[in-house]
């Protein structure tokens, strides 16, 4: 049989989706799957997106320019501006999602071998784009206690060797719900500066806010502009996950321009997703002020009901829309394939995330999840309940192994 490549074959599986087998099968006996493990939001589109593709006049879909629409970039530095980030279209690259944005400034940044900094617990598939561009990944943990706020400097400025090139996080953060402060992300910046690095800050939760707290862009911090990128997308804020529209922007010229080489080689985004991503910023202010209000009132809902359950602890997430939680088990990922194979309440049951593909380092996050709250409260209360029957049976099922 012809080799494979190692790179292929080091690529770690998705937390998020590796017990989609699991969840089929349950499926597949009649029983309802409620979704808390994937980020994928139950609430319509704006109508503005949805209208625009099925109005679209179009004869035949051509190439669009590698870099995205002028006509969108424009319309994102107006949106930017709203939240106080100055930039112009010539600084803003249209990608495949946000994804291809990671991937292609992970490529465009980093040579085999070379090395990027991350707090942890963090998107689990960051992990894939380094391991895929040959990048090694050198985990910097956060803390539980702390709500997985940034850990000390030193920790950080210890990590940085001749082989870094980058630090990155995404603010707020998935999984943590983290929101790291302006002070933060500066520090962060001088950090940058001051080792000739880059910082890459992943935003496309910008808006989700909880509380009084407000986000600071990475792109704010104009003396950082020469070493500092911003990855957004139009996914969670508009909920057009799948028409896979995502950015990078920067001041610096030479790295957009280094990453449009890699742009080239794929030719250009999709046609239909850019014209419902750039109709999209035409809704009105209030679809997104619903939204995030939503979004807060699930919240709510979801800590309030998990911690009326023994020995589930539940970091309160300051923005996004994911949780970490504790639970009293050993092994959350055998815990939740149990969930999917052998449990269910009433006709139902939940997928959960794992909380362990969040993590680098090996071990850490054994007893752990990622819980989205993006059903409705309704049934975040009886996704919770059934987490509780779950944990009864399960905690059964052991004692009984132990007689």
């Amino acid at each position: 049989m012809p080799q494979l490549s190692k790179k292929g074959i080091d690529l770690p599986t998705s937390p998020i989706r590796k017990l989609v087998v699991y969840s089929d099968q349950a499926k597949s006996k009649g029983i309802e799957v409620l979704h808390l493990n994937i980020g994928q939001p139950d609430i319509k589109a704006p109508k503005e997106a949805i209208d625009a593709v099925k109005n679209a006049p179009l004869d035949l879909l051509p190439y669009g320019t590698s870099q995205g629409e002028l006509s969108y970039r424009k319309k994102l530095t107006v949106y930017y501006k709203k939240h106080q980030i100055e930039v112009n279209p010539e600084d803003i690259l249209i990608t495949t999602g946000a994804s291809e944005a990671l991937t292609f400034a992970l490529n465009s940044i980093c040579d085999a071998g070379d090395e990027i900094i991350i707090p942890e617990p963090f998107y689990a598939n960051y992990n894939g784009f380094a391991s895929a561009a040959s990048v090694k990944v050198v985990p910097v943990i956060s803390e539980f206690n702390t709500r997985f706020q940034l850990p000390a400097l030193e920790n950080i400025n210890d990590k940085i060797t001749s082989k870094t090139k980058a630090i990155l996080l995404c603010n707020p953060s998935n999984p943590t719900g983290y929101v790291y402060s302006k002070s933060e992300i500066i520090t962060l910046c001088e950090l940058a500066i001051k080792h000739n690095i880059f910082l890459i800050v992943d935003e496309v939760y910008r808006e989700f806010i909880h509380g009084d707290i407000e986000h600071y862009s990475v792109l704010q911090y104009t003396k950082g502009a020469q070493n500092t990128l911003m990855i957004d997308s139009v996914s969670k804020r508009y909920s057009l996950c799948g028409a896979r529209i995502g950015c990078i922007v920067s001041k610096n010229k030479e790295l957009i321009q280094n990453i449009l080489k890699f742009a080239q080689l794929r030719l250009s985004p999709p046609t239909y997703a850019m014209i419902a991503s750039e109709a999209a910023l035409d809704a009105p202010d209030s679809y997104l002020e619903e939204v995030i209000a939503e979004y807060g009132k699930r919240r709510s809902t979801l800590i309030d009901a998990l911690e009326q359950i023994p020995e589930v602890e539940v970091s309160h997430p300051m923005g996004a829309f994911y949780c970490i939680v504790k639970l009293p088990v050993e092994d959350a990922e055998d815990f939740s394939k149990f969930l999917l194979t052998s449990f269910q309440d009433s006709g139902q049951t939940i997928m959960l995330a794992p909380a362990t593909g969040f993590y680098s380092t090996p071990g850490v996050g054994k007893n752990e999840v990622r819980i989205a709250f993006i059903l409705d409260s309704q049934k975040l209360i009886r996704a919770a309940h059934i987490l509780e029957q779950g944990l009864i049976a399960y905690k059964k099922i052991h004692e009984q192994a132990l007689v």
